[in-house]
């Protein structure tokens, strides 16, 4: 365990390097431009690690695709329209398996927004591109998990071979704090997927010819995506037990909320948090045990039913005592919360 003073964009890229992270593709866009800028310095004095500006996203994510095929740790960071941008190549990664890392800095939206906070890209990295949403969203809510998560997330991608996304945002990015930092388990490694001294080549497709071929492999890769959940699924539950009020939020507006919450069990309220790590899937089971016995649960995101719908559709019976709270492109301030409450 080490103290760090540092910003969350800087917590990602040392949790990259204490991963193993080999290569970074990038092209620089609020809130998450100073990942790129801080790989680029870390290249300076460690000259195994490389990175190249590319001229747009959608490129950034193919040269990350070629630097995975090759066998190399590579990843990107991007937000907003950059990530969108990005779906082609996170399609593309999802569709031939392939470990596709990306660090997503949530800006306001649609299009240009605002560029420094929102919780508007949980569509976007769960559900986006093309296929059936076959990937791995971590959220962050801390700078001390920008660190944490930015390391594991790696060895996520490559052990399970689907693409892997951790979302941060503006106010976690930039913000500077003292933080304590776990050194990471030990990573998984990277292997080289296209082996020329194989006696046959390596043949990854991304286009079928008819419909049963390729339906059939996606029934494999989903059956592989189910099998996988038990194992990858997170989840904090903060203060649950006995709890008749359950507040659930991820990312930034979870941190709020614990904070919230410690405020409001000092009242001597019976309130707890169920933070979801993993957005995408879901820990279903965890959640399910902790609000079992709440009769009010309030959901919080700076979105507008992105996060909830997610909730919602995994675990139907939530809906009779939910009640949403949405600002979306709006952070949300412990005090503000505690009101909701106590009015």
């Amino acid at each position: 365990m080490t103290k760090k003073f540092l910003t969350g964009n800087e917590a990602v890229v040392l949790g990259a390097v204490d991963a193993g992270a080999e290569m970074f593709f990038g092209y620089p866009i609020t809130p998450t431009t100073e990942i790129l800028e801080g790989w680029i310095k870390s290249a300076q004095t460690d000259r195994n690690l490389k990175y190249l500006q590319t001229e747009d996203e959608t490129s950034a994510g193919f040269a990350v695709i070629g630097a995975i095929l090759a066998g190399k740790k590579a990843f990107t960071a991007t937000a907003g329209i950059g990530h969108v941008l990005m779906q082609d190549p996170i399609s593309m990664a999802e569709n031939e398996r392939l470990p596709f890392v990306a660090i997503i800095g949530q800006r306001g939206g649609p299009s240009t927004g605002t560029v420094i906070y929102s919780q508007q890209e949980v569509n976007l990295a769960a559900l986006g591109g093309n296929g059936d949403g076959l990937r791995i969203v971590y959220s962050a809510s801390s700078v001390a998990e920008c660190y944490s998560l930015s390391a594991k997330i790696f060895s996520t991608a490559w052990r399970y071979r689907f693409p892997t996304i951790l979302l941060s945002d503006g106010y976690l990015g930039k913000s500077r704090i003292s933080s304590e930092l776990s050194r990471p388990l030990k990573p998984y490694p990277a292997t080289k997927i296209l082996k020329e001294e194989a006696k046959k080549p390596t043949f990854i497709r991304n286009c079928y010819g008819s419909e049963p071929e390729f339906a059939k492999v996606l029934r494999k890769n989903i059956d592989d995506y189910k099998n996988m959940i038990p194992r990858v699924a997170e989840c904090e539950c903060y203060k649950v037990v006995g709890a008749e009020t359950i507040f659930i939020a991820h990312g930034s507006v979870a941190a709020a909320a614990k904070t919230a919450v410690d405020q409001l069990r000092e009242r001597k309220n019976k309130i707890g948090l169920v933070r979801p790590i993993t957005l995408r899937p879901l820990d279903c089971g965890s959640i399910r045990k902790s609000i079992k016995s709440a009769k009010k649960i309030f959901i919080f995101e700076s979105a507008f039913e992105q996060f909830s719908r997610l909730v919602v559709y995994k675990i139907p019976e939530i809906a009779a005592k939910l009640i949403p709270v949405f600002k979306p492109a709006e952070g949300f301030t412990p005090e503000e919360i505690v009101n909701l409450i106590s009015n």
